[in-house]
């Protein structure tokens, strides 16, 4: 525990260091966000504010993981694999994010070209644990065991890949992102910490650090966004930790406030598409609490609660369910 508290505190001061010289220099270059003509009104106040604050999350989560790991004499093949996995979701993100910014809107990768990069991404975890033979193709919570052989390859790629595109569509509001993944990665690394997997504890608990750290330029009013550096990046980790650490179908509460903004996005279309009419006055669902009239700040903090109890109840699950 000493040494995900040292983590968790790593990756908070490096990710406040790193925050004021990147913002500055966002400023000074001009790189900021553009609002799409559809978002809610209150959105076009956030026109310009500086995006790609994930490259200073992510540099705190991988300096404050491996300074961690070395501490611990973690530094081994599984930590590289996950924190190789977060750099080329990152990396993956930001061509994202340039497209964008060069081109001065919101058309950046397009929606094949982002899912193929995450795929491919995907299969480096995937594929490490079939040649360790850490994967029996096995999926279980509690005594419940589900045998999937050959399929489990494809599942771990659904996981991961969801994962990082339910965190994106999530990242939609100031503080949002930020504090409903503290929750989740703390869950990670308590669950991971007690299933076996030291190293995936150690870089969850960077990663909630990181981003309570990223909380104090991101909250209302934000002086930076994440950008899809470090939505997809922080979303493609989770699924990765989940999948190293063997709770694939606890995720879905661990992460189960990313599940509901995913599935409002995939029932507004659907309804649209068969009927004509919306369920959501619009999607992903925190935009519709927006036009219901809810404050940023009341639909961040309902969310980030919501976060808490679903994390929560997970790691009780974990303990109690026969899980771990």
């Amino acid at each position: 525990m000493i040494m995900l508290a040292s983590a968790f505190l790593l990756g908070m001061i490096l990710c406040l260091l790193f925050g004021v010289p990147y913002i500055d220099f966002l400023k000074k270059k001009t790189i900021g966000q553009y609002v799409k003509d559809c978002a809610p009104e209150t959105h076009v106040q956030k026109q310009g504010t500086p995006t790609t604050g994930g490259v200073f999350i992510i540099g705190a989560i991988m300096l404050g993981a491996a300074i961690t790991l070395a501490m611990a004499q973690r530094s081994t093949t599984e930590a590289f694999i996950i924190l190789l996995t977060l750099l080329f979701y990152t990396f993956a993100g930001f061509q994202d994010d340039y497209i964008k910014i060069k081109g001065k809107g919101n058309d950046g990768l397009t929606p094949r070209g982002k899912l193929l990069r995450q795929i491919a991404i995907a299969m480096l975890p995937i594929l490490y644990l079939m040649i360790t033979k850490q994967s029996a193709g096995d999926v279980s919570i509690g005594h419940f065991v589900l045998h999937l052989g050959w399929f489990y390859p494809l599942f771990a790629v659904f996981v991961i890949t969801g994962a990082s595109n339910a965190y994106n569509l999530t990242d939609g509001l100031d503080g949002l992102a930020a504090s409903t993944g503290i929750f989740a990665f703390l869950a990670c690394a308590i669950i991971c910490l007690f299933s076996g997997s030291p190293e995936a504890a150690i870089i969850s608990s960077a990663t909630a650090g990181a981003l309570a750290g990223f909380l104090r330029y991101n909250k209302p009013k934000a002086q930076v966004f994440m950008g899809d550096t470090g939505s997809l990046a922080i979303g493609g980790l989770l699924g990765t930790i989940a999948v190293i650490g063997k709770f694939e179908i606890l995720l879905i509460l661990i992460a189960g406030v990313f599940v509901a903004e995913t599935l409002s996005v995939i029932i507004q279309v659907i309804s649209f598409k068969t009927t004509g009419k919306r369920v959501f006055k619009m999607s992903p669902i925190h935009h519709h609490f927006e036009l219901c009239d809810w404050s940023e700040k009341k639909i961040v903090t309902v969310f980030a609660l919501v976060s808490a109890v679903l994390s929560t109840l997970a790691v009780l699950i974990f303990f109690f369910g026969g899980t771990n």
